[in-house]
């Protein structure tokens, strides 16, 4: 596979390929050496064939802030990319193995990543995607009858004033309410988050899916 990478990168205008590594202890020498603008790395080298990639991807960042870096894998699970992602995006990408077919898209994403930009596999984006989904109704099956009702007004836009007339309740016991789909969404915590609105989003996601 790093042949294959190297030959097609190789073919490309305006790319130069000036070094491989087998290992992520010959790769830190040979980019200790090179300082090349990017890196392309496999997500699993030797000798624990895991996350050594990722591992050297977060090193990349200490020693040299400005290499960009690409993750190649085989892997479209969204928590090997955030794990990517933990310190910040910028010069950061991840890639399905798959792209080695279109090595014009490797290479933009090369291009991205060395210009301080980030790029993630579409298929990755859809993971991350369905995952927040997924969050989203597992928070919401944890809700009430009553408290789904209330939810449900609130998306409509109803005030406090006007859930409590809809469903004959008092506004204390709608603020009771209120409360606790904060808590049970994980909202309470959320200082800098509108928690009404959150909590409407949340609604809506579960609406569209």
């Amino acid at each position: 596979m790093r042949e294959g990478a190297r030959s097609a990168l190789s073919s490309i205008a305006g790319i130069e390929v000036v070094g491989t590594a087998g290992d992520a202890v010959e790769l830190m020498k040979v980019l200790e050496e090179l300082v090349p603008d990017a890196a392309l790395l496999d997500v699993r080298m030797p000798p624990t064939h895991r996350t050594e990639g990722i591992d050297a991807a977060h090193v990349i960042r200490r020693r040299w802030p400005a290499m960009g870096v690409v993750i190649l894998s085989q892997f479209d699970d969204p928590e090997y990319a955030l794990e990517l992602l933990r310190d910040g995006s910028n010069g950061r990408g991840y890639l399905l193995k798959e792209r080695l077919g279109a090595p014009l898209q490797l290479a933009e994403a090369l291009r991205e990543v060395a210009a301080g930009g980030s790029i993630l596999d579409p298929k990755v984006v859809d993971g991350l995607l369905e995952a927040q989904r997924r969050r989203s109704r597992s928070r919401l099956h944890g809700l009430t009858e009553r408290e789904h009702e209330v939810l449900g007004l609130m998306a409509g836009g109803r005030t406090n004033a006007a859930i409590a007339r809809t469903l004959t309740l008092s506004e204390r016991a709608v603020e009771k309410h209120i409360n606790a789909i904060f808590r049970k969404l994980g909202l309470s915590e959320e200082l800098d988050t509108n928690h009404r609105v959150a909590a409407v989003l949340f609604f809506l996601q579960r609406q569209t899916t």
